[in-house]
């Protein structure tokens, strides 16, 4: 890991916003025609990919077909995936895994599996590898390192991104927001550099560079209950908002139906790969549920999944569900889930022998800035990629494990696009430096925790699981003067990276709640008791600014 900070004047090829999955595929595809810079608002591994645990969905089995995942995926965004997007992304799987195997990320094989004992094994070729199965998929097409492959994709990208000459992996930089031109011979925008908030000395500095690509992650810290790591403060998206982009399908927010229920768990996700082989979801006296709200019962999408944890937690008054594995051999269970077991383990759950209390969190965002199929956004030379992008793939709801799917697919076009334009894009020779001089420092943080606890709260009990217009409207009414309120902080103080985060939260918020109350129907992720049918004809919801 480099030690080098942002500093005034740093200019450079490609700017990447994000250290996750999409970002690092982006940096180490264009790494060998740009100069790279990648930049963590924290440590590099505090982002969503280092704790995806499910895998990535992927067409290699001769029993799959590309059309079958197609369809699954289209049914489970429930009429608004973009068909183009979700054939381009599905047909690329098998390059995308590929590419992962060759940068030497530890795939499970069937070998190791197989094995008595479980041992590691090289991967030969994709035949080789392990599948799962997860809800909403008609195959076992899910590829992953046991139950930790975000992380095994992440160490693989950033030791490969670590020891390429042309990238640069700055940490603790926060982005504050774009810079954009208008060019003498054209009336759109481009952007040339970003503002960034260097935490090690305080100070804002510009960054300029050729092309610009977002690569933030989601929103799910809007929420009071999340799988999300703290940084999943929609940075990327209000960014782009303000900039001029526009946003679209804000209002479906996933909610993976199982978070472990623990006091000290804080946000540990509970693998849906635990129901593809064959964990029970149970109430409190041991009796399933999900059979009477969907045919594929625990493998039903995730939405209905959550929905049903949330109306019999709500009927019973009860805390939580359980999650059931226990009916499996032990040796199976730690063999297959080995990281979960551990975990669990450390809070006095016994996966093999105990329920696994579980509740639902936010976890995914499936709107976000719109983009097409190569990443590009509004702005020329601005790009958003994997959970930030709204590309149309994931529809009303996101299908397990395409998402990281999508951060490669798509960063593959994206590298791409930024190949074909980087000879004829010149680099800005200056950009005004940021201007501190009317603000001070702030005596009074206390604001700003104040504001983001509220945020959250009225998030989850206005615009969760199951809303109505009147809770929109309520929620509406609210972020609109906290947003009054943190305006008037930031243009007052000095910033600091707790206040920019309340700042973009603030905004997204209020984007998520906007794109809520257009839309007068339940489907997917979106779920109003004062709509409770889908319209005929689906569209998007999109918002300009």
């Amino acid at each position: 890991m480099e030690e080098h900070k942002a500093s005034e004047g740093h200019a450079t090829d490609i700017l990447i916003i994000g250290s996750g999955a999409a970002g690092l595929t982006l940096a180490l595809r264009t790494a060998d025609f740009a100069r790279v810079t990648v930049l963590s608002k924290g440590d590099l591994q505090e982002g969503a990919t280092f704790y995806a645990q499910g895998g990535i969905a992927a067409v290699l089995d001769d029993s799959d077909s590309v059309d079958s995942h197609v369809q699954d995926t289209l049914k489970a965004g429930v009429g608004l995936c973009h068909k183009n997007v979700v054939e381009h992304v599905v047909a690329n799987s098998a390059r995308a895994v590929n590419w992962l195997v060759d940068q030497g990320v530890p795939f499970t094989t069937r070998d190791a599996v197989e094995a008595d004992p479980p041992s590691a094994a090289l991967v030969a070729d994709l035949t080789s590898l392990h599948l799962t199965q997860e809800g909403g998929h008609s195959h076992r097409r899910i590829i992953h390192a046991t139950d930790a492959t975000g992380k095994a994709v992440f160490q693989t990208l950033q030791k490969r991104a670590q020891e390429h000459p042309n990238i640069s992996l700055l940490e603790g930089c926060t982005a504050v927001d774009l810079v954009t031109q208008t060019a003498p011979e054209s009336s759109g925008r481009t952007c040339v550099g970003v503002y960034v908030l260097n935490q090690v000395s305080n100070k804002v500095e510009v960054i300029r560079s050729r092309f610009v690509t977002l690569a933030t992650g989601g929103a799910s810290k809007a929420y009071l209950y999340t799988s999300n790591p703290d940084g999943a403060s929609g940075d990327g998206i209000a960014m782009a908002w303000r900039a001029g982009c526009r946003v679209g399908n804000m209002e479906f927010n996933q909610f993976h139906p199982t978070c472990l229920y623990h006091p000290h768990a804080k946000s540990f996700l509970i693998t849906e790969a635990l129901r593809g082989e064959g964990a029970l979801l149970e109430l409190p006296d041991g009796s399933r549920f999900m059979p009477k709200f969907h045919e594929l019962a625990e493998l039903a999408p995730r939405d209905i999944v959550a929905r049903a944890i949330d109306h019999e937690m709500k009927r019973l008054g009860c805390d939580c569900v359980y999650l059931n594995i226990t009916h499996k051999p032990a040796d199976f269970v730690k063999e297959h889930f080995p990281n979960i077991f551990q975990r669990c383990l450390g809070f006095g759950i016994d996966i093999t022998t105990d329920r696994i209390p579980v509740v639902p969190a936010a976890h995914y965002t499936c709107g976000g800035v719109v983009t097409n199929e190569r990443g590009e956004t509004d702005i020329a030379n601005l790009y958003a990629i994997g959970e930030t992008s709204f590309s149309g793939l994931h529809g009303a709801n996101r299908m397990a494990s395409n998402s990281l799917l999508e951060c490669f697919v798509v960063a593959f076009g994206a590298a791409e696009s930024i190949g074909s334009k980087l000879k004829q894009t010149e680099l800005v020779s200056h950009i005004a430096a940021w201007d501190e001089s009317r603000v001070t420092d702030s005596d009074d943080e206390v604001l700003v925790s104040h504001d983001w606890d509220e945020i959250r709260r009225f998030m989850w009990d206005f615009v969760g699981i199951v809303r109505t217009t009147k809770r929109l409207e309520r929620a509406h009414s609210r972020i609109r003067l906290i947003r009054e309120e943190v305006r008037d902080y930031y243009i007052k103080h000095r910033v600091t990276n707790d206040n920019l985060e309340l700042r973009n939260l603030a905004l997204v918020a209020e984007l998520i709640i906007r794109c809520a109350l257009q839309r007068k129907e339940s489907r997917g992720l979106h779920f109003t008791l004062d709509h409770p049918e889908m319209l005929a004809a689906p569209e998007d919801t999109l918002l300009t600014p």
